[in-house]
C-alpha cells in the first residue's frame, strides 16, 4: 500500500471513527488515519480480516476495533457509543460501510429492499445521530460520507444501492444544515471505479476495468489509496469553511 505523504499535523490525537474499516477503501483509511497519528477506531461485521488490520498495524497508533452488524440500529448507536468511550472524544466520523450487490429489476423483494438500504444508507444517519453530541460537547468535528457515482451511471442492476448512494448526498445536506451551527461540517465523497480485492473477485475483470479507464481522463486504475487524500483533507482543519459538498473522486469521468 503506497499513501498519501501529506501530513496534518491536526489530525494527531484526534478522535476517528471509520465503519467498514476491516478492509477495501475502509481499511486504506484506518491505516492512514493511524499513520497520521489519530486515535482510531473502526466498525466492521468481519471480525477476521478486522483482527489482522490490528496486528498489521500494531507498532502504528494501533486502531481499537468494534464488532457490529451495522444494518441492527441498536447494534450501530452502541458501536458508536463504544467509539466515544474507546477514543475519548470523536472529531471524525467516516460514514464508509457498504455492500454493492447485484440484483435485477424483477429479482427485488420488499425485504431485498430494505436489506439494501440498511446496509448502505440507513446507518449513516444513526451512526451520525449517535456521534454528534459527542462532536458538540468538543466544538465541532467533520462527517464525511461515502456516496459513488454508480447512481449517475444508468447500472441497471443495482437499484437499491444506486438509491442509497443518491439519498446519501441529500443526507449529506440536510445533516449539514441541521449541525452547521455546532461547527460540524458533513460532506460527501463519491468514488468511481475502484479496484479492490472484493471488486476483483465479485464483478470485475481485466476487460471491464479497461471499459471504465477508457471512460476516465486519467488513464489508469484508481485503487482505494486514491480516496485517503480526500478524506484526510475533508477531516482536517485544511477543509475549515467546507461543507454541504460533495467532491467526486473517479479520475475523470464526471
Amino acid at each position: 500500500m503506497t499513501l498519501p505523504s501529506s501530513q496534518f499535523p491536526d489530525l494527531r490525537n484526534r478522535g476517528v471513527l471509520v465503519t467498514g474499516g476491516g478492509s477495501g477503501i475502509g481499511a486504506a483509511l484506518v491505516e492512514a488515519f493511524a499513520r497520521q497519528g489519530a486515535r482510531v477506531a473502526f466498525v466492521d461485521i468481519a471480525e477476521e480480516p478486522s483482527r489482522a488490520l490490528c496486528e498489521r498495524l500494531a507498532a502504528e497508533t494501533g486502531p481499537h476495533f468494534i464488532p457490529a452488524d451495522l444494518r441492527d440500529v441498536e447494534a450501530a448507536r452502541n458501536a458508536a457509543e463504544a467509539a466515544a468511550a474507546a477514543l475519548g472524544s470523536v472529531h471524525v466520523l467516516v460514514n464508509n460501510a457498504a455492500r454493492d450487490d447485484r440484483q435485477t429489476l424483477e429479482a427485488v423483494t420488499e425485504q431485498s429492499w430494505d436489506e439494501g438500504l440498511a446496509v448502505n444508507l440507513r446507518h449513516y444517519f444513526f451512526m451520525s445521530q449517535a456521534i454528534a453530541p459527542h462532536m458538540r460537547r468538543q466544538g465541532g468535528g467533520s462527517i464525511i460520507n461515502f456516496s459513488s457515482i454508480a447512481f449517475m451511471l444508468n447500472m441497471p442492476e443495482i437499484p437499491t444501492y444506486a438509491t442509497a448512494k443518491a439519498g446519501i448526498i441529500g443526507l449529506t445536506k440536510s445533516l449539514a444544515g441541521k449541525l452547521g451551527p455546532d461547527n460540524i461540517r458533513v460532506n460527501a465523497v463519491l468514488p468511481g471505479m475502484i479496484v479492490t480485492e472484493r471488486q476483483r473477485r465479485l464483478w470485475l475483470d481485466d476487460e471491464a476495468i479497461a471499459r471504465m479507464q477508457e471512460r476516465q481522463c486519467l488513464k489508469r486504475m484508481l485503487i482505494a489509496d486514491d480516496l485517503v487524500g480526500p478524506c484526510l483533507f475533508l477531516a482536517s482543519d485544511s477543509s475549515a469553511a467546507m461543507t454541504a459538498q460533495t467532491m467526486i473522486i473517479d479520475g475523470g469521468v464526471f
